[in-house]
C-alpha cells in the first residue's frame, strides 16, 4: 500500500501562514492601494513607439514639451528594443490619469508636434465610467461568490460551501495583495484574471470535496481527519499535474507576453499557485474543525 502524505496534522501551521499572508495583503491594500489603470482611475492610456533609442526620462521630456499634462504621467518601457525590418523600435506605455482626458483632435495635435513618435494605441476613459466600472466589478465578484456558495451547499453541505468560500476569499485577498505590494497595473483584465482563478481554484476544491464525500460514505468508522487526508492523497497527482501544466502556460505569458498581458498573466500565475495551495491546505482541512463543532 502506498504511503500517504500527512496534510491534515499540520493544518494549524498552514492556517497561521495563510492568516499572516492575508494580514500583510490587507495592510498593503489599505495603506498602499492599487496601481489602477485608466479603466478604474479614468484618463488616457497611450502606447508610443520610437525608432530612436529613448530612456523614460527622455521620452517624458519630449512629451512635456508638447503638452504639460504629461509631467505627471506614468511612463514605462515595454520590454527591450524590437526590430521592425532593419530598424530598431522602442515601445512605451504612457498613462495620464484623472480629468486630463485626450480626445481625437488632441491626439492629432500631439502626432503633429512629435512626428518622431508613433501612437500605436490610444484609449480614454472618463472618471464617471471608471467609477461605474469599479462598482460593477465589485458586484460581479459578490454575485459570483454567492452563486458558488449556493451551488456547493446544494451539491454537498453548507459546511462544504462555507469551506469553499473561505478558500476562495483566501485566494482573492492574497492575489490582490500581491498586486498592491508589487504595484502591478490593475485594470479590467485583472478582474477577469481574479474571476478565472476563482473558478480554477473552485474546480480543484470540488474534486477534493467529491472524493471526501465518497470516502465519508465508504469509511464511516474512520475519523474525519483520516478521511480528508486520504481523499487529498487520492487526488493529489491529478491536482499537481493540472496545476503544473496550467502554471507553465500562464508563467510563459507573464515572462514573454509583454506589458499588455502582464496584469492578467500575473494574476493567473499567482492564482494557480495560491489556488492549488488553498485546495489542499485550506478548503479541505478547515472542514475538520467544522465537523468537530457540529458533533458537539
Amino acid at each position: 500500500m502506498r504511503r500517504e502524505l500527512d496534510f491534515t496534522s499540520k493544518r494549524k501551521m498552514f492556517l497561521i501562514i495563510s492568516v499572516v499572508l492575508i494580514i500583510v495583503s490587507v495592510i498593503s491594500m489599505v495603506t498602499k492601494g492599487f496601481n489602477f489603470g485608466v479603466d478604474f482611475a479614468g484618463g488616457t492610456d497611450f502606447v508610443f513607439s520610437s525608432k530612436q533609442e529613448l530612456s523614460v526620462a527622455e521620452l517624458r521630456d519630449k512629451l512635456v514639451s508638447a503638452d504639460g499634462v504629461f509631467e505627471n504621467a506614468r511612463i514605462s518601457k515595454m520590454g527591450d528594443l524590437k526590430l521592425e525590418g532593419d530598424q530598431a523600435v522602442s515601445s512605451f506605455s504612457v498613462i495620464v490619469q484623472g480629468e486630463d482626458i485626450f480626445n481625437a483632435a488632441q491626439r492629432e495635435e500631439l502626432k503633429a508636434a512629435l512626428p518622431e513618435l508613433k501612437i500605436e494605441s490610444f484609449n480614454t476613459v472618463s472618471g464617471f465610467a471608471a467609477e461605474e466600472l469599479k462598482e460593477k466589478s465589485m458586484w460581479i465578484a459578490i454575485i459570483a461568490l454567492a452563486i458558488i456558495l449556493i451551488y456547493i451547499t446544494v451539491r454537498f453541505k453548507f459546511s462544504f460551501g462555507l469551506g469553499a468560500i473561505i478558500a476562495l476569499a483566501h485566494d482573492a485577498i492574497i492575489t490582490l495583495g500581491l498586486y498592491s505590494i508589487f504595484s502591478i497595473p490593475f485594470d479590467v483584465s485583472v478582474v477577469a484574471a481574479i474571476l478565472t482563478l476563482l473558478g480554477y481554484s473552485l474546480n480543484d476544491t470540488i474534486v477534493v470535496y467529491d472524493r471526501i464525500r465518497e470516502n465519508m460514505k465508504r469509511f464511516r468508522k474512520d475519523s474525519m481527519e483520516k478521511t480528508i487526508n486520504s481523499s487529498i492523497n487520492q487526488v493529489l497527482s491529478r491536482t499537481i499535474n493540472t496545476s503544473l501544466t496550467t502554471f507553465i502556460v500562464v508563467f510563459t505569458m507573464l515572462i514573454f507576453g509583454g506589458a499588455g498581458l502582464q496584469p492578467f498573466a500575473f494574476g493567473m500565475t499567482v492564482g494557480v499557485v495560491v489556488g492549488t495551495y488553498s485546495s489542499i491546505y485550506i478548503a479541505s482541512p478547515i472542514l475538520i474543525g467544522m465537523f468537530d463543532k457540529s458533533k458537539k
